[in-house]
């Protein structure tokens, strides 16, 4: 028989009194509810309940199975309520901070699809540089790029920021050569401030991996700021492709250093573990997964 079955029967006796109770509230036959409880007893090699006539009373071997089958069947029922919840159509509202750059060049364009594919969710995207608390600001889900510190966050990797290396075609007509890292120290680079890149850029190149020093008169934390610096002739800008693709296309950006490949900058999704994977959560995991984790963009 059903062990699970059996021990609904045997906890619901014993929360109501009797074995006939515990059948009618199961819509049982008495007959199958004393088979089920019989065999539980049988199985365990032990009485659960001693009975008369007149009442029913738990032996102690019965009133310690009690208590953990009672647990047991509530964490059944947890489950089973979560799966119900897993399968239910996503809906409510979702707040989700990813940096600038990214959120605006690669997450923003992808969302009108996620919103027509779940209709009963509302976005609320907030665009910032600066490490936000998921937990402390109510965030739902973090895009976070760079190396993960020890948060207890819980992440889905995304595939890698592929960062390159550009400048104006007027820049380059009156700056010096450049045709390996080494030369940018003679360059006027463009300072992305918000990460190490402020003041070292790296490069994975024939003989292994290059870092060398940048400087330059101009940075900020804002990678648009920088491509419209860059494009105006100012610099060397070094930011994700996402940012700088069309200025490269349409050639108001030219690619420097084909042969160093900047070492891409990790990509995660984070969400706190303590939080329940409601569909409208999933959901948007599963389609992060879909849209970010392919290959190196």
């Amino acid at each position: 028989m059903d062990k699970l079955a059996c021990m609904l029967v045997f906890v619901k006796a014993v929360e109501m009194g009797s074995i006939s109770a515990a059948a009618e509230e199961l819509d049982l036959s008495s007959q199958l509810a004393g088979k089920q409880l019989r065999a539980l007893e049988q199985g365990l090699g032990i009485k659960l309940l001693t009975r008369t006539t007149r009442k029913q009373s738990l032996t102690d071997g019965g009133r310690i199975f009690y208590d953990h089958a009672k647990n047991i069947l509530a964490e059944m029922a947890a489950a089973e309520a979560l799966i119900a919840e897993t399968r239910a159509t996503p809906r409510g509202r979702l707040r989700i901070s990813a940096p600038i750059t990214f959120g605006s060049h690669a997450l923003a364009p992808e969302l009108p699809d996620y919103l027509k594919r779940h209709p009963e969710i509302s976005l609320d995207l907030s665009l910032t540089n600066r490490t936000v608390d998921l937990v402390e600001e109510g965030f739902d889900v973090v895009f976070r790029t760079g190396d993960l510190p020890d948060s207890g966050l819980l992440a889905r990797r995304l595939a890698p920021l592929r960062l390159v290396v550009c400048a104006a075609p007027a820049y380059l007509r009156s700056a010096e050569k450049l045709v390996q890292p080494e030369d940018l120290q003679r360059h006027e680079c463009l300072i992305f401030s918000h990460t190490s890149l402020r003041t070292q850029w790296s490069f994975e190149g024939p003989q292994g991996r290059v870092t060398v020093p940048v400087a330059g008169r101009f940075s900020t934390d804002s990678g648009e700021a920088l491509r419209a610096a860059a494009v105006a002739g100012m610099g060397v800008l070094l930011q994700p492709h996402e940012l700088v693709a069309e200025e490269i296309s349409a050639g108001r950006l030219v690619r420097l250093l084909p042969e160093y490949e900047p070492p891409a900058r990790p990509l995660h999704a984070l969400y706190a573990p303590d939080r329940r994977m409601t569909p409208k959560l999933r959901s948007f995991l599963d389609f992060a997964v879909q849209k970010f984790a392919g290959e190196q963009r």
